[in-house]
C-alpha cells in the first residue's frame, strides 16, 4: 500500500474548448463521440496528475447525453479523482456548456472513468491514497463504493443463459423480433 496521500484537489482539472462545426453530427449538434474523446483526455491528464504515471483508460461507466451542445458554445470539462484502489482511480467528470453570448451555462453530461496507472515497464503500479476534506468529496468517494458494488453485484449474477432454448427463442418474440433461424 503507498505510504503518500494527496487530496482530491490535488488532481482538479478543467478544460474548455469553443465548439466548431467541424464537430457536428448529421443533425448539427455536436458530435457525441467528440464529447467522449475530450472526457477521455481529461480523465487521462486528472488520472497522471495525480499520479505521477501514465494512466489508461480501464472502463467508462454510463455517460448520458442529457442536453445537446451547439456550435458555438464553449464546453467545459471539470475533472477530479474521487476514489482510489491500489492502482486504479475513478475519475469523475462533469461536462458543461456556455452560450457565450448569454452566458446561460448547462449541465450536459457527467460520467465516471476508470482509470489504472501503469509505469515504465507497462505494469500496473500503485497510486497516491486519498485526502477527503469536504462532504462533497466523501459524498462522491461513497458513490463509487456503490458504483463499484454494483459491478460486483452483476458479475455474481451473470448466469450461462441458453439463448438457444425452445423456451428462450418463444420468449424472445415478445421484443419486436421476429426470430428466422
Amino acid at each position: 500500500m503507498n505510504s503518500i496521500f494527496k487530496t482530491v484537489a490535488s488532481s482538479d482539472i478543467s478544460i474548455s474548448e469553443l465548439m466548431l462545426p467541424s464537430n457536428t453530427n448529421f443533425s448539427g449538434k455536436i458530435h457525441g463521440g467528440y464529447i467522449l474523446s475530450l472526457m477521455d483526455q481529461i480523465a487521462f491528464a486528472c488520472a497522471s496528475k495525480f499520479s505521477g504515471n501514465y494512466c489508461v483508460t480501464a472502463s467508462v461507466d454510463t455517460v448520458n447525453f442529457l442536453k445537446p451542445i451547439e456550435v458555438g458554445e464553449l464546453v467545459t470539462m471539470k475533472a477530479n479523482v474521487n476514489y482510489v484502489g491500489k492502482s486504479s482511480m475513478i475519475i469523475g467528470i462533469r461536462v458543461e456548456a456556455e452560450n457565450i453570448q448569454t452566458g446561460k451555462i448547462k449541465h450536459c453530461n457527467s460520467s465516471y472513468f476508470t482509470m489504472v496507472a501503469k509505469d515504465k515497464e507497462g505494469n500496473s503500479t500503485l497510486v497516491p491514497r486519498l485526502i477527503l476534506t469536504n462532504l462533497n468529496e466523501v459524498r462522491r468517494f461513497y458513490n463509487c463504493i456503490k458504483l463499484i458494488a454494483l459491478k460486483e453485484e452483476k458479475n455474481l449474477h451473470k448466469e450461462a443463459f441458453d439463448y438457444r432454448s425452445e423456451k428462450a427463442l418463444e420468449n424472445i418474440k415478445k421484443y419486436n423480433v421476429r426470430v428466422e433461424l
